[in-house]
């Protein structure tokens, strides 16, 4: 006790020279210091600064932490808020999904899917829109929260239409390997995957059926 006293003396002693007010800080942070090993480190100023530049550096990496996590927070916000997306997903889904996503940029004019080929994996849009060019039949828009190349990963084939990017794009890319090993890991994430596709999938049945139906009949032959 007496030795921490004399550490704390030495410490407001030192405070208006060399190291100035941060020995204030540092003589907090280093209580947990044994007095023997504090008192050696008042000897040995560099030992201090060590103490002092590895507490500045936990902080640096907290903080660093804290804003990636609000960011996973913010576009976890987006991907679930589109009637479109991966709806069955929860809060604790989309933190797995971002940690081993591979985030992209993508200029205006960009294919990120091409029909007729393999996609490795999938796009799930953050920023921007692209559009879905599917021959003999009218493009379709996505935008924010929506998914890409799904069919191709689904069938393990080639894609049944392009994707190009209607303008700048952030997104997120999932390879197959990676979905793979996170369904592996997590089945029920898999789970709630794969009911968002299949309901999504049904949605646009039902879409194609309706414009289907609105079609006029088509005219009778006339009898020779």
């Amino acid at each position: 006790m007496e030795a921490m006293e004399t550490a704390d003396v030495r410490v407001q002693n030192w405070r208006s020279g060399l190291f100035g007010g941060a020995f204030v800080s540092v003589s907090r942070v280093v209580r947990g210091v044994t007095a023997v090993n504090f008192s050696a480190s008042l000897a040995a100023p560099c030992c201090l600064l060590s103490l002092t530049g590895t507490f500045f550096s936990e902080s640096s990496r907290h903080r660093a932490r804290h804003a990636m996590a609000k960011i996973v927070a913010q576009e976890a916000l987006i991907l679930s808020s589109s009637k479109h997306g991966l709806i069955y997903l929860t809060a604790n889904d989309w933190a797995l999904v971002a940690d081993k996503a591979n985030r992209v940029q993508l200029k205006e004019g960009t294919i990120l899917i091409q029909k007729g080929k393999r996609t490795n994996g999938v796009f799930l849009l953050l920023k921007g829109s692209a559009r879905v060019v599917i021959p003999a039949q009218a493009s379709r828009m996505l935008g924010p929260g929506e998914i890409c190349g799904e069919m191709s990963f689904l069938e393990d084939s080639a894609a049944s239409a392009s994707v190009i990017a209607e303008k700048d794009i952030e997104a997120y890319h999932l390879d197959r390997a990676t979905l793979q090993s996170l369904f592996e890991l997590f089945p029920h994430l898999g789970s709630r995957f794969y009911r968002s596709l299949a309901t999504n999938l049904s949605h646009r049945l039902r879409e194609l059926i309706g414009a289907s139906s609105e079609l006029p009949p088509s005219m009778p032959k006339a009898s020779s």
